[in-house]
């Protein structure tokens, strides 16, 4: 048994605790209140005059698959830019538990972040959430069911082929090869459904559209990249055209577009709001994004869409706060609705009973740059950030 003594316990759902005690027993949260009796031969950390909070989660990130370190000659595992449509790819295949990103992210409270393939695809591949945990291999991490389809659309995918004249070359390219592979997964679907009655029906396999399966049929969630308010509003129309559960990536431009976001449910990953002006598609990004979004109605979670620069993803959702960001949203964005986003919303994102034992513990307010996170915990194991 653990006992984290006295803080200031942010427990996200059920309000903030001052002086509060969370109990932790065999990596579930056992119990968390003001009065709760710490049982005799518990170990105590005193965390008086501290912020405890659900470990946070970093919805949207390329961990590993972006090989950090890396040289210039090496290039990237995060995109296969050979296809457009890579729906078979498995972000799970390049994905090391000793990537140096999973410890920076575990030193800023980071318990579970989401990894997965690039946007120069139009379909990416499979991506998958995982513990920050200290691991010797893949199956130490990851958590299994957790996969996510990525799709892209914008500029991005019609840079990477289009300057070789292939489709899609525009953003009517992009769109008309997001609808065709999906077309192409739907009549496989039937072609497999036919050939259960009438085995001549029965299609030749096909690895790439075998993966697109549990996208048409609604079974896996589809994570769409799109910055500019205009493509946010096709990966909505593609995704309503064809049932798909979804989220849009990035919405840097989601403030041109409030309305249409909270009437169609939208569910929006926000960030990185600190990029420079690389490109044309993320010129008029705002730090007031989030705070727009909130006083709209729209549901988002923040996300630092890096490696290593999960880490500064609390400093920057300070700026945000600074910029009318509720400290109410703020600390939502990357806990409990990061988790109901993953599926994961019954196990983690807030300190509840029952649930695991993932806990940051703060010798300051969180999202301020004076902060460090002193421990963090991942299923009721304690790392020490400052040892």
């Amino acid at each position: 048994m653990l006992a984290l003594k006295g803080g200031k316990v942010v427990t996200v759902t059920n309000g903030v605790i001052e002086g509060g005690t969370v109990l932790v027993k065999d990596g579930k949260i056992a119990a968390v209140g003001a009065d709760t009796a710490i049982p005799e031969g518990a170990q105590v950390i005193d965390v008086t005059g501290k912020y405890i909070t659900p470990g946070f989660i970093d919805a949207h990130s390329h961990i590993s698959v972006m090989n950090e370190p890396t040289t210039i000659n090496e290039g990237s595992d995060g995109n296969e830019i050979t296809n457009p449509v890579t729906a078979h790819l498995r972000a799970i295949d390049a994905l090391d538990p000793h990537a140096m990103a999973i410890e920076h992210a575990r030193k800023a409270g980071f318990t579970t972040c989401y990894t997965g393939p690039g946007s120069a695809n139009i379909i990416g591949g499979t991506g998958i959430s995982f513990k920050t945990r200290k691991g010797a291999t893949v199956f130490d991490i990851i958590i299994e069911g957790s996969e996510h389809m990525k799709m892209a659309l914008g500029e991005n995918p019609r840079r990477c082929y289009g300057s070789d004249k292939k489709m899609p070359m525009t953003r009517m390219g992009n769109g008309a090869v997001l609808r065709e592979a999906l077309f192409q997964a739907r009549a496989y679907d039937k072609k497999l459904k036919d050939g259960q009655t009438n085995a001549e029906k029965a299609p030749a396999p096909d690895f790439k559209l075998e993966a697109l399966l549990p996208v048409v049929r609604g079974e896996m969630k589809c994570r769409i990249h799109a910055h500019r308010a205009d493509d946010i509003v096709t990966a909505v129309r593609i995704s309503k055209e064809f049932n798909l559960d979804f989220s849009v990536e990035h919405a840097t431009e989601g403030y041109k577009i409030l309305d249409f976001l909270r009437d169609n449910n939208v569910d929006c990953v926000v960030g990185p709001l600190t990029m420079g002006y690389m490109k044309m598609e993320i010129w008029h990004k705002k730090l007031e994004t989030p705070a727009m979004m909130e006083k709209a109605g729209v549901n988002f979670c923040l996300t630092e869409d890096g490696g290593t620069n999960t880490a500064y993803l609390p400093m920057h959702i300070g700026l945000c706060i600074a910029r009318g960001l509720s400290e109410t949203a703020a600390f939502e964005a990357v806990t409990i609705r990061p988790a109901k986003l993953l599926g994961l919303g019954d196990r983690l994102g807030s300190i509840e009973a029952g649930k695991d034992a993932d806990i940051a513990v703060f010798n300051g307010f969180p999202f301020s740059n004076l902060t460090l996170c002193e421990k963090t915990v991942i299923d009721g194991v304690v790392y020490d950030n400052l040892a």
